[in-house]
């Protein structure tokens, strides 16, 4: 298959019947990206699709702002509307690759909804995909991590396709060559500081012993295949087991107790990401000791959460502690999942959102007749004017206030499944 025909597949599968067909591209001006371009561009013009390109410069090295200029000339020779996202967050502490990443993303993610994108392109390849794999070896992960970078993946509220995926990155260079396009080389490529750099190499080292970027990467392939099983017997399990009340999750000890182990443990990991919105997941050996404290009945906390048992229950709730700071103005999102809403007109200046906590919860003594465990009224999003309670919806004191959550049982079911 040619690679145009491989790439129109992937773009295609990916997209699975979006319309109107609108894509963007993330385009470093390195060989993956500036081919990744190039295909989009010829494939827009096909199908009569829109292409929109953008490039993120983190400032971290004084040839990068030049080096975006030149990508924007590219798109401009090539009729393509160009975005620089610029980047100046790193304060010289953390691991530099991966705060760069996720800021990539989340400018990448907000550009995206501005204009209004069915999808993103990324350049990754299959050199990239064996380099992940590699990596996670190395720190020992289990078979999601193993199954190494998605081809399509939604996150951030974006959908993230890398259709070039099954491409060599020799592949993508003799493409270009054979154009007549140059591309960029980043530096960072070759600094030995950095881990990824250091695991190219070892595949070059390692290819005489039959464990090659083809090989890693159907490795990938096929535990990819084997997650997505046990995805969806945690989505099974999930759909038994759990019921979502006040923006926690109620399940029954027994019945969760009872799950195979792979299983118990990917359910309590999706949902206490879910209830605190975390981008990963808990460590194995903090959900080993979860596990254990909810078949002793003990409480737990862990990733933001409380869990607690209730019954022949356990809640996992938002830990007070973790959202007792956390404070908005009346109407915006509170902890990346609440809003409290009046009816038109009813907003007032000085109303902000903060958690109901022990004395709010005083100042209701009808929370009793809600239904709510303690645990996920206390951490519940209520309205304040100072020191005074103005509205807790969740607790039974709602007045013409109402609370809602951005992303509701549906979603909780929906997002154990990675695809």
């Amino acid at each position: 298959m040619s690679l145009y025909a491989g790439f129109v597949r992937a773009l295609e599968d990916g997209l699975d019947g979006a319309q109107p067909l609108r894509v963007g591209v993330a385009v470093s001006g390195g060989g993956d990206s500036t081919a990744l371009l190039l295909l989009a561009r010829r494939w827009a013009d096909e199908r009569g699709g829109l292409i929109r390109a953008a490039t993120v410069d983190h400032g971290l090295r004084p040839e990068a702002a030049g080096e975006a200029a030149q990508v924007a000339a590219r798109c401009a020779r090539l009729g393509l509307e160009h975005r620089v996202l610029n980047w100046r967050g790193w304060r010289g502490v953390g691991n530099l690759q991966a705060e760069a990443r996720k800021a990539r993303y989340r400018l990448l993610a907000d550009w995206a909804r501005q204009n209004r994108l069915q999808a993103v392109a990324l350049g990754h390849t299959r050199d990239d995909q064996a380099e992940t794999v590699l990596m996670r070896l190395a720190r020992g992960s289990g078979v999601d991590g193993l199954s190494g970078i998605a081809p399509r993946r939604r996150a951030d509220g974006v959908l993230w396709l890398r259709p070039l995926l099954e491409v060599s990155r020799d592949r993508l260079r003799a493409f270009l060559k054979a154009q007549g396009v140059d591309w960029l080389e980043d530096p960072s490529n070759a600094d030995r500081r950095f881990a990824r750099v250091n695991t190219r190499r070892a595949l070059d080292s390692l290819a005489p012993l039959g464990i090659g970027r083809a090989q890693l990467a159907d490795t990938a392939a096929r535990l990819r295949a084997a997650r997505e099983v046990l995805e969806q017997a945690t989505h099974a399990a999930a759909r038994d087991l759990a019921r979502v009340r006040a923006g926690g999750v109620l399940a029954g000890r027994d019945a969760f107790l009872a799950l195979p182990a792979e299983i118990r443990r990917r359910f309590l990991a999706h949902c206490l990401k879910w209830v605190s919105t975390a981008a990963y997941a808990p460590r194995h050996a903090a959900l080993l000791r979860a596990e254990a404290d909810i078949a002793a009945r003990r409480k737990a906390t862990l990733h933001g959460c409380l869990i607690a048992p209730e019954g022949d229950d356990f809640v996992i709730a938002r830990e007070y502690a973790a959202v007792a700071g956390c404070e908005v103005a009346a109407g915006e999102i509170w902890d990346g999942r609440w809003r409290i809403l009046g009816p038109a007109g009813a907003a007032e200046s000085g109303l902000r959102t903060r958690a109901l906590g022990e004395n709010g919860l005083k100042s209701v003594p009808e929370w009793r007749n809600t239904g709510f465990s303690r645990a996920l009224l206390l951490s519940s999003p209520a309205l304040w004017r100072g020191g005074d309670l103005v509205a807790a919806p969740l607790a039974g004191a709602a007045g013409i206030w109402r609370a809602e959550m951005t992303r509701g049982e549906n979603d909780f079911l929906s997002s154990v499944l990675s695809h």
